[in-house]
């Protein structure tokens, strides 16, 4: 399953600002899109129309004015990937012919028609969806940014000693 480019620049857009928060302090403050775009190496408009989605869907907020731009609405830890594919992608469906009916189960559209024996594939593609789901939802967005930003932290600090910088206690312990 391929998801559209909307799934991920919007996730990149999500795991810049989670880095943020996780590597502040708390209160970080919000930051433009622009900014985001630049050090992403996104096209602004594109991301425009996404972080409107985002917005909608309450997983980021929005500030005007001079200090404005965008920020988490929430914690990293509670906002779970598949919270923010199905606000950029909809619905996360592996081929359009199964989709979710009003009770939550997967039914094929060829179910129930006259003339069409059961959907002999209905099987592998539920399951398939049903491991994507899975997956997006058992991770959140700090699970997503917690190796890149240990690893970040790591590197840093390994800059620090390596120009002299003697060690603190906390680094001895994780050295």
């Amino acid at each position: 399953m391929m998801f559209s480019t909307k799934a991920e620049y919007g996730v990149r857009v999500m795991a810049h600002l989670a880095r943020r928060e996780l590597d502040g302090a708390p209160g970080v403050s919000p930051i433009a899109l622009g900014t985001i775009a630049e050090a992403e190496g996104l096209p602004l408009a594109y991301l425009e129309h996404l972080v409107a989605r985002l917005r909608r869907a309450q997983l980021v907020e929005s500030r005007r004015g001079a200090h404005g731009g965008y920020s988490l609405a929430r914690a990293a830890e509670t906002i779970t990937m598949a919270e923010v594919v199905e606000a950029l992608e909809g619905e996360i469906a592996p081929i359009e012919c199964i989709t979710a009916n009003a009770d939550g189960a997967l039914v094929c559209v060829r179910d129930g028609q006259p003339g069409h024996d059961p959907c002999p594939t209905k099987l592998l593609w539920t399951r398939v969806q049903g491991s994507i789901v899975r997956t997006l939802t058992q991770m959140t967005l700090a699970d997503l940014v917690e190796p890149a930003a240990k690893a970040q932290r790591r590197n840093s600090a390994a800059a620090l000693r390596s120009a002299g910088t003697p060690r603190t206690n906390s680094e001895t312990a994780t050295a």
